[in-house]
């Protein structure tokens, strides 16, 4: 009778990064479980490719290796060597880099795998991702979706005798692995459409990056106590417990919990305070003033910080209203139980944000898109939400920074579909996996579905419709519940002289309507998701149209003046060339990093 192979694997990482130290100087590490597998050595696996190229130096590291039998293949071959490293000898090991971010990038994938209830695919559409720790020599880390890899750089600091090194920030690798994720379930949102949807990318990216922080207990615990000593707030602690006074927002707010790459803020100069980011630190603004009508928020990564402000402030309210129960009428409290309620709290809303992916528009997304697509998917999993009110906070959080709902609905949800279509030609099975199914059913449904161009025109002519990918997902609610849906999506494209939409009407709110000759080919986008339940029923249609008056003047207008027309150089390594511009801009006194 055969053995039945383990589901998962531990593996050694860094917790947060080489900054945070425990009460004797230690690197603090920590173990995590990663989905398992037969490693070969860098290590490399079905999903992930370590490659430790150095560009800088001409350097190839030399392969950790991994036992590649089933009986030895789940040992971790660090466990021992990181009890008794000094910071020097971790910092100095570039096999344990390797694994610290081949850990990382496969437990952010299975986190996502785990909210959406499918396998995700990479960017790049391939199966593999490659990994190079010790890329070249610069402050930065991004993805290459030409290359189909993350790249980390490491830099130097006048005075420190060791490199800083991005691999070893779980923030950073857990942002960059967000990214090379995102753009494979949403590829269109690399596409030039305005500071919203860019800023979303990094935003969501760091949202991931944070949130996932407190699954680590043993790194929440060890902040919490206050046992790193090295300029963080410091929470008086007897024992094992943590005094009630220290449970507010805002010494939360100060920790190394809410900050990004708290290493590589400390070490960069020109950026503000201990981390590279404290998006949590964004206040509201006074009623009828919004962070996105400032120029500087037109910034991807600043305009990003403003969605990490709104979700964190949210985590920040849920953990503290879980914590009441507890600090009520106590001097003080088990710092285990501040800890799982954290973790329970960052794990909700993790998840909602992840599974909101699949009901936002494939193109020229907003901020408002994400804020419907929250409220919906979670509504689909969760209909009570009385507890902790995850959904009315969401709601008050957002109105709060001047961002209202996408749909005027109550509540702010996406509207159910509840027009007649038809179903006589298409078949169920291959409805839930086939884009040509989608597509018959789409022509089938042209005119009820409100498909460009408008009925009574060809659903050819210069619209092109693609259904980009059919994906089937069986989700699981907090109550064990599970809901079954597939989700398709489609993108239409268009290219249009500027002349024809003038006639079209779609450049009347256009300031700069003059400056732009009327021989000018525009690159217009719309899409959709559609989402069906578990009979092969559509249940919603969320979209945008290609030919909006509403969405497609703010388009034009943003891309002219970014420089993006007729240039296809603003689309080709858009993560590593909008990661160095931001640290560049850092060390001209700016305030931010990657």
């Amino acid at each position: 009778m055969n053995t039945p192979l383990p589901r998962t694997r531990t593996l050694t990482i860094i917790a947060q990064d080489p900054g945070v130290r425990d009460e004797e100087g230690r690197i603090l590490t920590t173990q995590v479980e990663i989905p398992a597998e037969i490693l070969s050595p860098g290590p490399r696996g079905h999903r992930v490719h370590i490659v430790d190229y150095d560009t800088t130096t001409n350097t190839l590291y030399y392969p950790q290796k991994y036992d590649e039998t089933e009986e030895d293949s789940y040992k971790d071959p660090f466990e021992d060597f990181v009890k008794d490293a000094s910071p020097e000898q971790i910092l100095a090991e570039p096999g344990f880099h390797a694994q610290n971010v081949y850990a990382i990038v496969m437990r952010t994938l299975a986190r996502f795998e785990s909210a959406l209830g499918r396998r995700v695919s990479w960017g790049s559409g391939a199966h593999q991702l490659y990994v190079a720790p010790h890329a070249f020599a610069d402050a930065n880390a991004f993805y290459s979706k030409q290359d189909q890899a993350l790249a980390f750089g490491y830099f130097r600091v006048p005075g420190d005798t060791s490199p800083i090194f991005t691999c070893l920030s779980h923030d950073v690798v857990a942002h960059e692995t967000t990214h090379a994720i995102l753009d494979g379930l949403r590829e269109r949102f690399t596409t030039p459409s305005s500071a919203e949807q860019a800023g979303f990318h990094e935003g969501f990216a760091d949202l991931v990056a944070i949130l996932s922080v407190f699954s680590l207990k043993d790194v929440v615990r060890t902040i919490l106590l206050g046992t790193d000593t090295k300029g963080k707030v410091r929470m008086p602690n007897e024992a094992f417990r943590i005094d009630t006074s220290c449970l507010t927002e805002e010494k939360f707010r100060e920790s190394a919990l809410f900050g990004l790459a708290e290493e590589m803020g400390t070490k960069l100069s020109g950026v503000r305070g201990s981390a590279l980011r404290r998006s949590a630190s964004l206040q509201p603004l006074p009623t009828g003033q919004s962070y996105l009508k400032r120029d500087e928020y037109q910034e991807p990564h600043k305009c990003g910080e403003l969605l990490v402000a709104i979700m964190l402030n949210v985590f920040l309210q849920v953990w503290l209203t879980r914590l009441e129960k507890y600090k009520e009428g106590r001097k003080d409290v088990d710092v285990s139980l501040v800890v799982d309620e954290g973790a329970e709290s960052a794990n909700h809303l993790l998840t909602m944000a992840i599974r909101a992916l699949d009901y936002l528009p494939p193109t020229d997304m907003r901020f408002t898109d994400y804020l419907s697509a929250l409220l919906t998917s979670d509504r689909e999993m969760v209909p009570d939400d009385n507890k902790y009110k995850y959904r009315e906070k969401l709601l008050d959080a957002f109105g709060r920074y001047g961002i209202n709902p996408s749909r005027k609905t109550d509540k702010g949800y996406w509207e159910m579909e509840k027009g007649t279509f038809s179903y006589d030609r298409t078949h169920f099975d291959s409805l839930m996996n086939d884009p040509n199914e989608i597509f018959r059913f789409m022509w089938d449904n042209r005119f009820a579905l409100g498909l460009e161009p408008r009925p009574g025109g060809d659903f050819g002519g210069k619209v092109y419709t693609e259904v980009q990918s059919v994906r089937p997902c069986i989700r699981v609610a907090p109550d064990g519940f599970t809901v079954r849906e597939t989700v398709a999506e489609y993108v239409q494209m268009s290219i249009l002289p500027y002349k024809e939409l003038e006639d079209m009407g779609l450049t009347e709110d256009i300031d700069i309507t003059d400056l732009i000759p009327d021989e000018t080919e525009i690159n217009l986008f719309g899409g959709g998701a559609l989402l069906f339940d578990e009979y092969g029923r559509l249940k919603y249609h969320i979209r945008n149209r290609i030919f909006s008056s509403q969405n497609q003047p703010k388009r034009i207008e943003y891309l002219w003046r970014s420089g993006y027309i007729s240039n296809d150089r603003f689309t080709q390594n858009i993560f590593s060339r909008m990661h160095l511009n931001r640290v560049l801009s850092s060390r001209r006194d700016f305030t931010e990093g990657f």
